[in-house]
């Protein structure tokens, strides 16, 4: 096996720190002014980024620490035509119908874009090696907004095609500032497998500025608010879906559903797609052992996945995660990947 197979990588997002939390809560408050508030911004990233390359993480992000709130939700402040509706529930167990809401009160628009590219000229000179980029689909960006008849928008659909152009901008000018692997989150389908939506026109229309200038994936969960899941997990129901999705590679969750359909990533490698594998679990306080990740690795390889078509992920992003358990699973996921290269995980602290 080469040195150049199993590489490993993040979905995106990195945990967040409690100084860090402090901070945005103060910001929002208007107890920063501008400098404080990029200061810290830059020291987040810094963090994220030092502790993806303490672990020895391949293919880094630079943690989505930019964006406050969960998911979409800084993605809205860049928008003109929405206003922030109070959440519908306050009391109790966090769900998602705790989360932001947005009133639509005319078309929507993003006329300084979606701020991804000032987030990745920042980190690019903050790291030298591999950077992944990553920013939510149409159809998940139209999942916080209303809509219905009488409305701005009539459906979620609808909501969802007036994004196309929006993330179609981005990825063009994010290839044109020198984005070499960009990464699109569109959880939607496997969460909405029975929507009245053509995901494959929408997703395509949206990334087609990018195809055949960047490395191009798509990530597909279900769901991870405070650790959740938001859907029946599985992926059978929207394979075709996902085999149509023009990108290189499908990033998909396995470890917290105990490798189950694993045997799906060889129909996915053997209809011309690279597949990056979840191995470890971003919804569990277990911090996995070299051995278990290993052993999930080789499942994967054992149903005839090929090595050099496979990378190896957490389930999902770690904005759910405690620091200090996200810090350990990516140094398990570095020293599971070295068990299966058949060399001894050296340097691989935080193992439990």
């Amino acid at each position: 096996m080469s040195h150049e197979e199993l590489l490993t990588s993040v979905v995106g997002s990195h945990a967040h720190p409690g100084w860090f939390v402090s901070g945005i809560a103060a910001a929002e408050r208007g107890e920063f002014g501008p400098a404080d508030i990029a200061e810290m911004l830059d020291d987040a990233v810094d963090l994220a980024i030092g502790d993806q390359e303490r672990a020895g993480i391949d293919v880094i992000s630079d943690g989505e620490m930019r964006r406050a709130g969960f998911f979409t939700a800084e993605f809205y402040r860049h928008l003109t035509g929405v206003r922030a509706l109070p959440p519908d529930r306050r009391l109790g167990i966090g769900a998602h119908d705790g989360l932001h809401r947005f009133a639509v009160d005319e078309a929507i628009a993003a006329p300084n874009g979606l701020g991804v590219v000032g987030e990745f000229l920042a980190a690019r000179t903050r790291t030298t090696r591999p950077l992944k980029v990553t920013l939510p689909g149409p159809y998940t960006l139209s999942g916080r907004l209303t809509y219905g008849p009488g409305q701005v928008y009539e459906s979620r659909v609808a909501a969802a095609e007036t994004f196309v152009p929006i993330v179609a901008a981005e990825m063009r000018a994010l290839v044109d500032a020198g984005a070499e692997i960009i990464q699109v989150d569109e959880p939607s389908p496997a969460i909405h497998p029975d929507a009245p939506a053509d995901f494959v026109a929408l997703f395509n229309a949206a990334i087609e500025p990018a195809v055949g200038r960047a490395r191009l994936g798509a990530h597909l969960c279900f769901g991870n608010f405070l650790g959740r899941p938001l859907a029946p997990r599985s992926y059978r129901p929207i394979l075709a879906a996902m085999l149509g999705f023009d990108v290189d590679e499908l990033v998909l969750e396995f470890a917290n559903r105990e490798m189950s359909e694993v045997g799906i990533l060889k129909e996915i490698t053997d209809a011309g797609k690279d597949v990056a594998g979840g191995v470890v679990d971003v919804k569990n306080s277990h911090v996995e052992s070299a051995d278990e990740v290993a052993a999930r690795i080789n499942s994967i390889l054992a149903t005839g996945v090929p090595a050099d078509r496979l990378s190896l992920v957490p389930d999902c992003g770690f904005s759910q995660t405690a620091r200090h358990l996200a810090t350990a699973k990516l140094a398990a996921l570095v020293a599971g990947r070295d068990l299966v290269r058949g060399r001894s995980a050296t340097g691989a602290g935080n193992l439990r």
